[in-house]
């Protein structure tokens, strides 16, 4: 039995995979935007890191937290990116389109409304949170990277989902300011 000549097959293969890599560049997608934003508590200590990804969806947080008090804690994108204790400097809840506060809100959420952060004894948390309403697209109405920036803040308390305009979450413990 006869084997097909392996370099023809190799040199008209090599023509096909060279016009499928062709067309895969031109329809390549980029690499997802992200950013990230070093939490710091009032006192300027490290209280760890957040890495926001561009996804399909929105953006992706993966939050790594450390020497936070433990229990529940309100997680918020600010408007602002400033982080100045005791990080009122961050201005309201990032809110393009002008909704209510609140996941459980009629008329909400914020877009900087997120899931509350349930800190065990250690103080430490990994978590990846994932923000629908939000992007890293500059130029996007509801994008982190705006012009004057956002920012992350943690808070004393946890969010109600529905207190306008904060959820009554308390003194603001913990801020990152988002940069590419």
């Amino acid at each position: 039995m006869r084997r097909p000549d392996l370099f023809a097959i190799a040199a008209i293969s090599g023509l096909a995979l060279a016009g499928a890599m062709a067309a895969d560049a031109r329809s390549e997608t980029k690499a997802p935007r992200t950013a990230k934003a070093m939490m710091k508590n009032a006192a300027g200590a490290d209280v760890g890191r957040v890495d926001l990804i561009s996804v399909s969806d929105g953006v992706l947080l993966k939050v790594a937290l450390k020497g936070l008090p433990p229990g529940g804690h309100a997680f918020h994108i600010h408007a602002v990116g400033k982080c100045e204790p005791p990080f009122a400097s961050a201005g309201g809840h990032l809110n393009p389109e002008g909704k209510k506060h609140g996941l459980m809100a009629a008329g909400g959420p914020h877009a900087g409304d997120m899931p509350n952060l349930d800190v065990p004894a250690s103080g430490e948390l990994k978590i990846e949170v994932l923000n629908t309403e939000v992007s890293l697209d500059e130029g996007d109405a509801d994008s982190l990277l705006k012009p004057g920036g956002t920012a992350l803040v943690i808070h004393a308390g946890s969010d109600d989902y529905k207190s306008d305009p904060a959820g009554n979450a308390g003194a603001r413990i913990a801020c990152g300011v988002i940069v590419p």
